[in-house]
């Protein structure tokens, strides 16, 4: 089945924190447009993907939106719930919501460059078993479907045997999937992955009394959200590269040898990585001091 909706100026896909922010610039400027969002609400990610203790770990006036600052009551680095508080607020102050199409999936795009006009088609999810295409047409395509949109769980081997019921009772989930440390209590964990995910999913393990061990495979660098702040606002003055140069010295203060308890430092540096590679460095939040302490195990391999 199809269906062919109305042309628009500006087609988006994603109606995360990007696709928002984009829309409340359309709507100042009365621009019309469309989200196409293939989840049933905005910024997913937030609000149904996030474990409970997440904050920002860059101060707030360097994660806020356009238009629109966070309360000056928030404090500098602020919580997931807050942080949903804040975008619900966006979305009713520029009247986002009705531009918004949820549970489409966006399946292709081309630019006809007759018309100079980009046809998009998206499947409409609402109704399973019952496919409808939808086509929409619009001068402009934004693309905001984010950098971390689909959840990954490698194929390891011993997977499916660790979850068979015939076998055992593991229980395998995606860190989506986490929400707190409370059902996990006296169990034991296995965190695959170091980065601030595995990092502070672990911390939480472990403040809930679960008994948890973490895998780190890679080296990787750890500072404190304060440090980040400090280079962040040191870029404006001083050369990257001695940014980075005073960020390493700073870990090694603030935290010792950490490869000594597993968690190796990279050759280059913290934010020269997350430039070159896209890899970002670990905030840590508490969970250095479990490791130290031994209450949560490093795992190499």
């Amino acid at each position: 089945m199809k269906e062919q909706a109305a042309g628009v100026e500006v087609i988006m896909v994603g109606a995360g924190t990007s696709g928002l922010a984009t829309a409340a610039c359309l709507s100042l400027q009365s621009i019309p447009y469309v989200i196409l969002e293939r989840e049933n609400c905005y910024a997913s990610i937030w609000k149904k993907y996030s474990y409970d203790r997440l904050r920002l770990h860059l101060a707030k006036q360097f994660c806020q939106l356009p238009h629109l600052p966070f309360p000056s009551s928030y404090p500098m680095f602020v919580s997931r719930a807050q942080f949903i508080e804040h975008l619900d607020h966006y979305v009713s102050h520029f009247n986002i919501g009705p531009s918004i199409r949820y549970q489409r999936s966006v399946e292709s795009a081309s630019y006809d460059e007759a018309t100079n006009m980009w046809n998009v088609k998206a499947s409409n999810l609402l109704s399973p078993g019952r496919e409808i295409e939808e086509y929409y047409s619009g001068r402009f395509l934004v693309v905001a479907s984010g950098e971390t949109t689909n959840p990954f769980t490698p194929d390891i081997r011993g997977l499916c045997s660790f979850c068979s019921s015939a076998t055992g009772t593991g229980e395998v989930i995606h860190s989506t999937q986490y929400k707190n440390g409370k059902p996990y209590g006296g169990k034991n964990v296995l965190v695959v992955g170091s980065g601030n995910s595995g990092m502070e999913i672990a911390l939480d393990l472990a403040n809930h009394a679960a008994k948890t061990s973490l895998v780190v495979r890679s080296p990787v660098h750890v500072l404190s959200r304060e440090m980040v702040y400090l280079g962040v606002v040191l870029f404006k003055y001083v050369p990257f590269g001695w940014v980075d140069t005073l960020m390493v010295m700073l870990s090694r203060l603030v935290y010792g040898d950490l490869s000594k308890y597993g968690i190796p430092k990279p050759r280059e540096g913290p934010f020269f990585m997350k430039a070159a590679y896209g890899k970002y460095p670990v905030i840590d939040a508490g969970t250095c001091e479990k490791i130290k302490s031994g209450q949560i195990q490093v795992i190499n391999y």
